[in-house]
């Protein structure tokens, strides 16, 4: 059912908004401006060492992450942002790392420009929190922002921002994925912008009240403290850059980073023919015990140097934890744009954004209201809006013979979501998510297979934890993660493989563990192919109660499968909160990528290296691709275009013509 919107939750539905208007709002605060002139007048040598210096200072920034943080989200899975603005809160340059996170910290700060300058405004050494995803710098609350001005001059001339995900904000459930959640009253508190260092000094009360619900508080403390060190590494290296060649000269070449962008985006653009492509993408679950589907719908036009991206007649917001904001509307939409069209342009999203116009009614499920819920808005309504813009955008590049050797079939559909918490082998409480789905098939292109396992594309640098990791960190034994026969798209080109991972608990001296499964999917494949290619397999979870895996290892065994394990099983439904005891098995099956062209078009001695490498099933090549094999394993030509010629004949609904004669 629809909710209603509060009343005066209106200042929080915030789009942002161009840089004069942005200035004529920060009233009260002085902002460093350079002219166009100033901009023209930089050279190109001085522009490219500038320019190379500002990414190597985000990839900084990243790095500093990763050396200060405690959470294996951040250390190992790279499951972040790190983002440079410029003083009207345009970005700049964002860092190879979870793009969907940092195409919203925009939002945020120009939010905090526009309702702070005044009170409390912006001093140097300050820097503010943010975890509201209608106001942005995240797209649910677990992903938190910390945000600074660098003030020069006692003008602000640009912004730095370090953003990732928590393993734990509060709320019902474990994790904060509150999968029985009706709306945000049973999630973790959103916090619009709060000035969480003054001078250089942290905030105690404003720490305490945003640790008070965690719980893991001490660990939640940890990664604040790595954030606010992220920034200040950026904020020396930017005083530096400063000092070393003027703050006009800085500042001009971050205005003309972003002007390249946009020119060079506009150019790409005139070069592809105009058109209008559409696409739907559908989510099979919003909460626990839900059955029902809900579809996102986009039209995307391209008219000239511009693209449209309409999602009207999308589902209205629901209960639920599925929904997402406009914030998570848009990190659907960049981090396309920057790795399908952009791979050879700057990523400057300030500059990128003006090329791009989203037309989106509030009240849907990925541009929804306060209060509608939106725990698990990163990977349900936002990473569904990412699916049918990677299927739009890539039906648009496929038109084009140079352009769409960039395109990418969607890639994992779906995020596997398995949160663990409880007491670790030291005795500790803990919470995490296990983020081995970060490994997901990526979609095939025009000429290739996908890569297997080979990541998200709207992470560039995801990594997946190592086995070793997960099981030094947290209560859980492997009993193995692999690749997956038959989980990536079929195509002429086949979608890059998905994988699974299976294991029980281990070490944790209550026994066993508290589960968080958050994974959909299950119902229909969401990573689709292009051009008659097939979609990945669909999402499989498996948990067998009372499995005889202590016996197996007594003996000297490790089971290599679900039926060797041994117990009971249930398939699990999408959302689910339950124990994983002793002497249980959790097993997690995640998607492979979508698959280019026709499958009965895939040359046979792929199809039969496939199968000798157990990429796809002997089943799968005589049913979807139409390859027989000989006893050798090598491709029957003669029997294959039988098969094929069969298969099309099914298709159309004709006659198999007699080919005895062949």
């Amino acid at each position: 059912m629809p909710l209603i919107q509060i009343a005066g939750s209106e200042r929080f539905a915030y789009q942002p908004k161009a840089p004069d208007e942005t200035r004529k709002l920060a009233s009260g605060a002085r902002l460093h401006q350079v002219t166009d002139k100033d901009i023209e007048a930089v050279d190109p040598l001085t522009y490219e060492v500038i320019r190379h210096r500002l990414a190597a200072i985000a990839e900084e920034m990243g790095d500093g992450l990763k050396r200060m943080s405690g959470s294996v989200v951040v250390t190992d899975c790279n499951d972040f942002g790190a983002t440079i603005l410029d003083e009207c809160g345009d970005s700049v340059v964002v860092g190879l790392y979870n793009t969907q996170l940092a195409a919203s910290v925009d939002m945020a700060v120009k939010w905090t420009l526009e309702n702070r300058s005044r009170q409390p405004g912006f001093q140097a050494g300050d820097m503010f929190l943010c975890n509201d995803p209608w106001v942005g710098g995240g797209l649910h609350q677990n992903d938190v922002t910390v945000f600074a001005p660098l003030v020069h001059d006692g003008e602000v001339f640009a912004w730095t921002a370090v953003v990732c995900h928590q393993v734990d904000l509060g709320g019902v459930s474990p994790g904060s994925w509150s999968v029985e959640g009706r709306d945000v009253f049973w999630e973790s508190t959103p916090i619009p912008p709060v000035k969480i260092v003054e001078a250089g000094s942290i905030r105690a009360d404003i720490e305490d009240m945003y640790l008070r619900r965690s719980r893991v508080p001490r660990l939640i403390a940890l990664d604040l403290r790595a954030k606010i060190g992220a920034n200040n590494i950026a904020q020396e290296r930017l005083a530096a850059l400063i000092a070393k060649y003027g703050a006009l000269t800085v500042k001009a070449v971050m205005k003309r980073m972003m002007n390249d962008a946009e020119a060079r985006l506009r150019a790409k653009l005139r070069a592809l023919p105009d058109g209008t492509w559409s696409g739907v993408a559908h989510q099979d679950s919003f909460r626990h015990s839900d059955r029902n589907l809900y579809k996102i719908l986009l039209t995307m036009t391209k008219q000239g140097d511009r693209l449209t991206f309409d999602f009207t007649g999308t589902d209205k917001e629901t209960e639920g934890f599925a929904n997402c904001t406009f914030a998570g509307l848009r990190g659907g939409i960049m981090p396309i744009v920057l790795t399908m069209l952009c791979g050879d342009i700057p990523w400057s999203p300030g500059g990128l954004y003006r090329c791009l116009q989203i037309v989106s009614e509030p009240g849907t499920i990925n541009n929804c209201n306060f209060p509608a819920g939106i725990g698990k808005a990163s990977v349900a309504s936002a990473w569904a809006t990412q699916n049918v813009v990677s299927e739009c955008v890539a039906g648009m590049l496929d038109v084009h013979p140079e352009h769409r050797k960039s395109l990418m079939c969607v890639c994992c559909g779906t995020w596997d979501l398995a949160v663990l918490a409880g007491l670790d082998q030291r005795g500790n409480p803990f919470v995490t998510m296990i983020c081995d789905s970060m490994a997901g098939g990526l979609g095939a292109r025009v000429d290739q297979d996908g890569v297997d396992t080979g990541g998200l594309n709207c992470i560039p640098m995801g990594r997946v934890a190592d086995v070793e990791i997960n099981e030094f960190s947290f209560p859980m034994l492997y009993l193995w993660r692999r690749e997956e026969t038959d989980s990536g798209g079929p195509g002429r080109f086949r979608g890059g493989m998905g994988g699974s991972s299976c294991f029980i608990p281990h070490d944790s001296p209550i026994g066993g563990v508290h589960l968080v499964v958050s994974a959909t999917g299950k119902a229909l494949p969401q990573a689709t192919g292009s051009s008659g290619g097939y979609p990945a397999g669909t999402q499989y979870d498996v948990l067998k109660r009372n499995a005889r895996v202590a016996e197996l290892f007594a003996a000297g065994r490790i089971p290599a499968t679900l039926e060797e394990a041994g117990g009971s099983a249930d398939v699990l439904e999408a959302h689910l909160e339950t124990h994983l005891g002793a002497q249980d098995v959790y097993y997690t099956h995640w998607q492979g990528g979508g698959g280019y062209g026709d499958p009965l078009l895939r040359d046979p001695v792929l199809v039969a290296r496939d199968v000798e490498a157990r990429k796809v099933s002997a089943q799968a090549a005589n049913d979807i691709y139409g390859v027989l094999l000989n006893t050798d394993g090598s491709a029957d030509d003669l029997a294959t275009r039988r098969r094929r010629t069969q298969l099309r004949c099914e298709r159309v609904g004709e006659p198999v013509p007699n080919q005895a004669a062949e």
